[in-house]
């Protein structure tokens, strides 16, 4: 027993001594810092809750501190990322995991500017499929972790037993327990914060709320919604406005997707169709009726 404890402490040392070299200190708060890895040359990526100012931020790595500028943030999905002067390997080097199940050992891997690596132990407590945040971001899988996440945990890494990245961890997308923004996201949202500074988001500009349809109003439009989105308001010259949408309409759906749920307006939105003509379908006057509508891009800064 006390063998396979050894071997069991000794493979998990070895995991923060081989991982702990990418991941770095960022100092973007008053009381703590948080941790960042270094994704690739140059480009750290953190959590974007523990970004509390825009300036004057550095990242302390194995070897020294130097200075960084932010190139953009999501708070949807809770991703920061951040330039330095620098080009000394990175994590792209560094096994990333994509398949995850429940009851997997889980490491989180941080890193503080006084005592260096710092680490906890837990297990993938949940894990499931896409997942859309209360900050309005879609994760490409909700991983749940039941290990210990300190102040500066957050920006750290999420490792499995083989060293591999499973993400990214955060305490900030969920009150139950910590999160790991999984690495697939944390790809795409890192490519698009470096191009643009944010994530771009597709929009209607109409104001929403949901409605029940009648079994009565379901056999008239032979229609399958058992809801549909209420129009409360149109933005002047947006891109339901030029559609010809008006206050009162009821969407049903827009292209081959049914509209029910805000939910399901927000995940088209933000499934790659800005710019593109699309048909959306609405109630007006108790008939069903459709209209070409191009979906706009949210208005975003870059940082």
């Amino acid at each position: 027993m006390e063998s396979t404890l050894t071997n069991l402490s000794n493979e998990l040392a070895g995991i923060v001594q081989t991982v702990a070299p990418y991941i770095v200190s960022v100092r973007a708060r008053r009381h703590y810092t948080s941790s960042g890895i270094h994704w690739s040359p140059g480009v750290i990526v953190t959590a974007d809750h523990a970004i509390h100012r825009e300036e004057d931020l550095t990242v302390a790595f194995p070897g020294g501190t130097v200075g960084a500028t932010l190139a953009g943030r999501d708070p949807g999905t809770d991703l920061a990322v951040l330039k330095v002067p620098l080009s000394a390997a990175s994590a792209e080097h560094v096994g990333q995991a994509d398949p995850v199940r429940a009851g997997e050992l889980a490491l989180v891997v941080g890193r503080s500017p006084d005592s260096g690596p710092n680490a906890s132990l837990g297990i993938i407590s949940a894990m499931s499929g896409p997942w859309r945040t209360w900050r309005g971001g879609q994760l490409d899988a909700y991983i749940r972790l039941d290990a210990k996440l300190f102040p500066q945990s957050a920006g750290g890494a999420v490792v499995n037993v083989r060293g591999e990245i499973i993400g990214i961890a955060t305490s900030a997308l969920s009150r139950i327990a910590g999160v790991a923004i999984p690495v697939s996201t944390i790809r795409s949202v890192t490519e698009k914060l470096l191009q643009k500074g944010f994530v771009p988001r597709g929009y209607l500009g109409i104001g929403i709320q949901p409605v029940p349809f009648s079994e009565e109003l379901q056999t008239k439009l032979s229609i399958a919604n058992k809801s549909g989105l209420i129009v409360l308001t149109v933005e002047p010259n947006g891109p339901a406005h030029k559609a010809g949408i008006l206050m009162g309409d009821i969407v049903t759906g827009i292209g081959d997707t049914v509209i029910e749920r805000t939910d399901d307006l927000q995940a088209y939105s933000n499934s790659g169709v800005i710019g593109k003509p699309v048909m959306i379908s609405y109630v007006r006057g108790g008939a069903l009726m459709h209209s070409e509508l191009t979906l706009g891009e949210r208005p975003g800064r870059r940082s």
